[in-house]
């Protein structure tokens, strides 16, 4: 889907032309399409008359901004030292298993990504993961095909 750069004003107008608003502008548009489109980067760096490096730079700075766009599932596996400990690692090799990707990839059909993160604050769950922001605590690599399987159910009309 190719993004024009007109869909990007009613983003843009909601803010003043400022700045201080642009990482504002960009996790609209991270929340609208999923990812930070190039286009929309463009768009804002024009409406604030910044450079489109100096937005970049901001948009690679932010973990929860991403330049790719990410798929419908986000998969989030804590590898804090507790999740470590108890098989976060495993989780990230089932799940490589099951879709083929590794942190920071998305599959083919743009249903899963996947996202190795530092700490959720569940170790007594641990190891822990979210899918759109749904916990799974203590999670074992056996169950991961049966959670994914419901949320390729859901996704179905």
């Amino acid at each position: 889907m190719e993004i024009m750069p007109q869909e990007f004003s009613s983003l843009l107008e909601a803010y003043p032309k400022d700045r201080r608003y642009a990482l504002a502008v960009m996790q609209d548009m991270q929340r609208q399409y999923n990812y930070v489109p190039r286009e929309g980067l463009e768009a804002l760096a024009e409406y604030i008359s910044r450079p489109v490096a100096e937005l970049f730079s901001m948009a690679t700075f932010y973990k929860s901004l991403s330049l790719k766009p990410k798929g419908v599932h986000i998969i989030k596996v804590c590898n804090g030292a507790a999740c470590h400990i108890r098989g976060a690692v495993n989780l990230v090799g089932g799940i490589k298993r099951i879709f083929g990707i590794a942190p920071g990839e998305t599959t083919e059909d743009g249903m899963f990504s996947m996202e190795l993160v530092n700490c959720m604050g569940s170790c007594a769950l641990a190891p822990v993961m979210t899918v759109d922001g749904k916990y799974y605590g203590q999670v074992k690599i056996e169950s991961l095909s049966a959670i994914f399987e419901a949320l390729r159910n859901e996704a179905k009309p």
